[in-house]
């Protein structure tokens, strides 16, 4: 798969231009799902208005709203219920699979118990992550940022890239994402950590890493 993740979505230019880049027509041409199961975990997003906000493209965090030949929704709380017949061929015919923020270890399990992990590194699609739907590939996202507790505890998430993120670095509404504390947050992950800011994200292709900035990141490495 190809990874795009970022703090808070497709919000600036150079941002959207690696998007184009990754993928492999134009955005008019390619297929979207949203996925906003992360949302209903955190007790500062959904259920509610801020699920539908994001649904329906008018959240103030670009993602849905790019201008897609066209726009699906995926739930994964959802698919335990559901045929794999009736799900799974559109995932994989999709180009594009765009992942709110949220709750990172609520996510997690939903996307290991509907199955949806185990498809993804099969896929070819783009992967659009923010905030929790980006910290989610990460081996685990560390103890500041653990909300919603899974049955097994712990904190670990699906380790399908080899860094960790610390979001919203320094935003006005979330006094205590700090640098200091996430350099503190650093010093107890795996691998590569970074900090970045809303007009931040990270490339992932092939192995290859890339921060795609207008604003303001850091790497912590080990």
């Amino acid at each position: 798969m190809k990874f795009l993740l970022t703090s808070a979505g497709v919000n600036n230019k150079s941002i959207h231009d690696a998007l184009v880049d990754m993928l492999d027509k134009p955005i008019e041409e390619s297929t979207a799902l949203c996925i906003p199961t992360a949302m209903y975990g955190h007790p500062w997003v959904g259920p509610g208005v801020k699920a539908w906000e994001f649904i329906s493209g008018n959240s103030e965090n670009p993602m849905v709203d790019l201008g897609w030949k066209s726009v699906g929704v995926l739930e994964l709380t959802a698919l335990p219920s559901i045929d794999e017949e009736r799900w799974m061929p559109l995932v994989r015919e999709t180009d594009v699979l765009l992942v709110s923020g949220g709750d990172a270890l609520f996510l997690s399990h939903w996307m290991q118990q509907s199955g949806f992990a185990d498809l993804l590194p099969s896929l070819q699609a783009v992967y659009v992550g923010m905030s929790a739907g980006s910290m989610v590939m990460a081996p685990n996202i560390g103890d500041f940022f653990v909300g919603w507790t899974p049955p097994g505890g712990g904190d670990d998430t699906l380790g399908m890239v080899d860094l960790s993120i610390f979001p919203h670095l320094d935003h006005e509404m979330l006094p205590h994402n700090t640098m200091a504390a996430a350099e503190k947050w650093a010093a107890d992950m795996q691998g590569p950590a970074y900090a970045i800011d809303d007009q931040t994200a990270i490339k992932v292709m092939d192995g290859a890493v890339e921060v795609i900035s207008e604003g303001n990141w850091k790497l912590f490495s080990k």
